[in-house]
């Protein structure tokens, strides 16, 4: 028999032939072990987030969704979980747990599984650095990377980097992602019960998560609930609490403060081509746009209500399903021989129909005289008043509504799914809109987009119809055709004749009708007043003067691509197609007293360490610069800016060494710009009603917003395919287009519906109508913080009094003149020599040609 002495020597014997076998291991093994020395100035790799210019967060992108924290940002009862399920003797051991691998080695030697092998210290080695394959081998070259880890990195370290990185399911690395994904929160506002339920994850996140295995997730809550109490991290009525709990966990994207889809795609793009997908989308880059979330806000919500409104006017096309089909008989209310829905069959056919904010799919469950009462996917009951269901006459097509109805059953039927949105404190019934559309708003100093909206709603449709839509622009190409009339011979003052076209273009032999909208003639005309009242055939006579090979270089100046835009007389009405950014930009050329900016959506990209990787430096509109550096604001000697303008400019572009001021090119005079911003104010303000007919400028609707500062102009295409309205004032312009993705279709007109107010839209559609309200709508927020800035006359520019009818000088101060601005040198000489103030601008035709 061995004595206790042999024993302890063959003991001693194993033991030191262990560490020999050890030793021997690790020299064999080190040059394929992993430097570890990458922990210590680690980047985590955390998905790409996009911010609005004030910090509210727009998207996220990235496979990978993890939120960096410290220990310190951890909740202490997190951190206590973890360690009484994971490694409770974390702070005693150097890597390796003696007890924990001996019960693991002597499990293995009987047949019986013990786990507690792996310390947090070893996860750390395996998540960073190995594989998963279940080999002596690798758990070799584990323990071994977890000594190295153990002399390089503080204990609190490698717990910091375990709770972040470690795999916790839905594609969730680390504790605060988790928090979000699994219950929407900060991890910090977790209860006892929620963070057991995280905390059992590690184990198995596939299989032991709350929303694909709730039950298997409550027994592994238990457990680690179980493990808190004996360890004394918590007491007996925390863990009853605690393990009564529901398991409430539910799968949630990231928290987006700010509806900015659109805007969020451009920079996401950007990003992707300028860093590529990969790294974008691992480098935790904070991307802040220099969209704002007040006006984005608006835009969303002027876009949004505008097109609900125009269908709202062209009737209701009926339901999207019914779950009960019947004939088109409305004889009888009653549904007695119709089989009653249960809640089943309404949960099942509202999960398939996807709601558009504000619009939600409801099921009618109850059909009365003028209301009715529908179900909401939320099993939540609401009661649709008459006010609410009074609009929905019958759609026949996009010229025809059928008569406004009486009752609701002419509308609805029972069993009917229908989409429905709030208004108030009152539901309304409504429908997806089929029509389109799009805002865009831009700073006319630098070009920092301000807001955009790219159709009605993301999630149905990713194209972005501000960027991507090339349509015919109608009226809004006229600005630009007029400033290249006040190049080439042409004031405000020039008179044109408002008549019928009749004869053949010389050059192409083409013979050309072109008409105007409506068909109402003035005869003799200002060149200004013609452009506030959209005079087509105006606009044609001072293309063909100016002629082609003028025209088409004086547009591209403007930005838009010369080899797109049309080479013939149609241009001048606006065959040409552009996009609203492309229209957007060129109009901002006005504003900004003749520059050309570029627009541009992203002001600064931070890396993970929050350090400034990128700066935009915009071109700055601006003649005389030079007042513009770090610690002044911007000036232009033509146009100065007021103070809270510049102020906000500037902090969007710090000028220094490194971001020298650029300026942007000018690509017309500040005359031409501010005698168009003349004449496009005159759209919106001009009037004369001491004639017969009176006549007032097309986008006359704008006066509600009370800024005498803003010009604008409308814009309609044939057969109102597409409507514009583009306007600015000094600080910001914006472009708001409707119409429909089908080309085929046309806007229509809607005729007079007796069941609403007297305010209505009715007749034919156009940029007026159809596109001017959203920018109204938008243009009320965006000016409501910009002061009263009136255009600024430039030098050279003088003002005289002429006459209304003939353009000439006069002397009269009646109801006959105005006063007119001129290009110095342009004024007329010549005095009108007869009193015409009984017969300006009749109505009568003339065909007689000006020139």
């Amino acid at each position: 028999m061995f004595s206790f002495k042999n024993l302890l020597k063959v003991g001693l014997f194993l033991t030191l032939f262990g560490l020999a076998a050890l030793v021997i291991t690790y020299f064999l093994l080190r040059s394929e072990l992993p430097s570890v020395e990458s922990l210590k100035n680690l980047q985590w790799q955390t998905p790409m987030k996009i911010y609005s210019a004030d910090g509210q967060l727009m998207n996220q992108f990235g496979e990978k969704k993890r939120i960096p924290l410290t220990l310190d940002e951890m909740p202490k009862q997190l951190i206590n979980a973890i360690l009484a399920t994971e490694d409770d003797r974390f702070y005693l051991h150097f890597g390796v747990d003696p007890i924990g691998m001996t019960r693991a080695v002597i499990g293995q030697l009987i047949g019986q599984n013990k786990g507690g092998a792996s310390t947090i210290t070893m996860q750390v080695a395996r998540n960073f650095f190995l594989t998963r394959e279940q080999t002596y081998i690798r758990k070799i070259r584990e323990i071994f990377t977890a000594f190295h880890i153990e002399y390089l990195l503080s204990k609190d370290e490698i717990l910091a980097l375990y709770m972040n990185k470690i795999p916790l399911g839905h594609r969730s690395f680390g504790f605060g992602a988790a928090a979000q994904v699994y219950y929407n929160k900060d991890v910090k506002d977790l209860t006892l019960a929620q963070i057991a339920v995280l905390a059992g994850l590690p184990k198995a996140p596939s299989t032991l998560n709350p929303i694909s295995r709730p039950d298997r997730a409550l027994s592994r809550r238990a457990v680690v609930l179980q493990r808190m109490l004996v360890t004394d991290y918590i007491t007996r009525e925390e863990f009853e609490q605690a393990i009564n709990a529901p398991i409430t966990a539910k799968k949630h994207g990231a928290i987006i403060e700010l509806s900015a889809p659109y805007a969020a795609e451009m920079a996401h793009q950007e990003m992707i081509d300028r860093y590529g997908k990969e790294q974008a989308y691992t480098g935790g880059y904070k991307v802040f746009t220099t969209v704002t979330s007040k006006l984005q806000k608006s835009a969303e919500h002027a876009v949004i209500s505008n097109l609900l409104n125009y269908d709202l006017r062209h009737g209701y096309r009926g339901p999207i399903m019914s779950l009960r089909p019947q004939g088109d008989q409305h004889e009888e209310i009653e549904i007695v021989e119709i089989d009653p829905l249960n809640i089943n069959e309404i949960e099942d056919a509202l999960s398939d129909i996807e709601s558009y904010p504000p619009l939600f799919p409801a099921v009618v469950t109850k059909v009365e005289e003028q209301s009715i009462e529908v179900t909401l996917p939320n099993n939540q009951v609401e009661r649709i008043n008459w006010q609410g269901l009074s609009w929905a006459r019958e759609y026949i097509n996009d010229d025809k509504q059928g008569p406004a109805p009486q009752f609701a059953n002419e509308i609805v039927k029972y069993a009917d799914v229908v989409y429905v949105r709030q208004q108030g404190q009152q539901y309304a019934l409504s429908q997806f809109p089929s029509a389109s559309s799009a805002l865009v708003s831009l700073s006319p100093d630098n070009g920092a987009i301000k807001a955009v909206v790219g159709g009605f709603s993301y999630k149905h449709s990713q194209f972005n119809r501000v960027t991507q839509a090339k349509r015919q622009v109608g009226s809004n190409i006229k600005p630009f055709v007029y400033s290249a009339a006040l190049e080439n011979g042409f004031t405000l003052a020039s008179i044109v004749n408002d008549a019928p076209i009749n004869q053949s273009n010389d050059i192409t032999g083409v013979v050309w009708r072109p008409k105007n909208s409506p068909a109402i003639y003035s005869g003799e005309i200002r060149v200004k007043r013609a452009l506030a009242q959209s005079k087509n055939v105006v606009a044609v006579r001072l293309f063909r003067e100016v002629g082609l090979n003028k025209i088409i270089p004086h547009l591209a100046s403007f930005g838009f691509a010369p080899d797109e835009l049309p080479r013939d007389e149609s241009l001048s009405l606006g065959s040409a197609s552009l996009t609203p950014m492309e229209v957007a930009t060129g109009f901002a050329t006005f504003a900004n007293n003749g520059f050309l900016i570029e627009p541009y959506i992203i002001e600064r990209i931070e890396d993970s360490f929050g350090n400034i990787v990128y700066q935009a430096n915009p071109a700055i509109a601006c003649d005389d610069c030079s007042h513009f550096d770090n610690n002044s604001q911007l000036t232009a000697d033509l146009d100065p800016i007021p103070e809270n303008i510049a102020n906000t400019l500037t902090s969007q572009q710090s000028i220094s060494k490194e971001h020298p001021l650029i300026k942007a090119e000018r690509v017309i005079s500040p005359q031409n710009a501010f005698l168009i911003t003349q004449a496009l104010n005159e759209a919106i303000w001009g009037a004369d009603w001491s004639i017969n007919p009176g006549w007032q400028g097309t986008g006359f609707r704008g006066r509600t917003l009370k800024r005498r500062d803003i010009a604008g102009k409308t814009g309609t295409t044939n057969e109102a395919k597409d409507a514009w309205f583009s306007g600015y004032s000094r600080r910001i312009v914006t472009t708001s287009w409707i119409g429909f993705d089908d080309p085929s279709r046309n806007l229509g007109s809607s005729s007079y519906n007796k069941n609403l107010d007297k305010n209505q839209i009715t007749g034919k559609e156009f940029g007026a109508k159809s596109a001017q309200p959203a920018w109204i709508s938008f243009m009320r927020t965006a000016l409501a913080d910009l002061p009263v800035e009136p255009f600024m006359q430039p030098e050279n520019i003088v003002s005289v009094r002429i006459d209304k009818q003939t353009g000439k000088l006069t002397k009269r101060t009646d109801r006959t003149s105005i006063f007119e601005y001129f290009k110095l040198g342009t004024a007329p000489t010549e005095y009108v020599t007869k009193d015409n103030s009984h017969d300006i601008f009749d109505n009568k035709t003339q065909t007689e040609e000006i020139f």
